[in-house]
């Protein structure tokens, strides 16, 4: 398998109305404890290890692979374990996150907190991202926005961000349409949503 990038490609979602996202980029990602000097691309404030998994994206699938104790769906695991879509992961003794790969055709996925930890920043959610992150009100969207008539999609092009909607939108003040670069930071505005992306090191 391969080893995690320190930190690794991650930004911060801010989406209004809705909550803030951790959105990793990276293909091996490791999740540790929230300590100075942690190199955990997943920081959670919680009794586990600094190196307590790591999660590896290969293809339309995700292993874990458990550096301390870990059990998924109450299972103990010892070994690089595949996950499905709603795996409970249980990290330590008390932290307790769901694997969600809600949509059937692409590759990204979303963890979700079942016990009070969180990351470092705090945010409601951790993104997986592949190629494309999928926001709308569809329960199988990657982040669920129940207000927005239309959905909206992140995606990778030629190594940057980009996105796509079905309207107009602005882009740091600036008239956009169709397909269209993000920098980050950046503040996207459209007629019924709005959300910022800012860097995050």
């Amino acid at each position: 398998m391969s080893q995690p990038a320190a930190w690794g490609d991650r930004f911060l979602l801010w989406i209004d109305g809705v909550g803030g996202y951790l959105v990793c980029r990276d293909d091996v990602l490791m999740i540790g404890q929230a300590v100075p000097g942690s190199r955990a691309a997943v920081p959670l404030v919680g009794d586990l290890s600094r190196q307590h998994a790591v999660l590896e994206r290969l293809g339309d699938r995700y292993l874990l692979r458990p550096l301390e104790t870990t059990r998924v769906d109450s299972r103990p695991v010892n070994s690089p374990v595949p996950l499905c879509d709603g795996a409970v992961l249980d990290l330590g003794r008390t932290v307790r996150l769901r694997f969600r790969q809600p949509h059937a055709l692409s590759a990204s996925a979303r963890l979700e907190f079942l016990s009070p930890h969180q990351t470092v920043p705090r945010v409601d959610a951790v993104v997986l991202m592949a190629e494309a992150c999928l926001l709308g009100n569809s329960s199988n969207n990657h982040v669920v926005c129940r207000d927005w008539k239309h959905d909206l999609v992140l995606f990778r092009k030629n190594g940057d961000l980009a996105c796509r909607a079905a309207a107009p939108f602005e882009v740091n003040g600036i008239e956009c349409s169709g397909a269209t670069r993000l920098p980050i930071p950046s503040r996207v505005v459209g007629t019924d949503f709005s959300f910022s992306l800012e860097a995050l090191s």
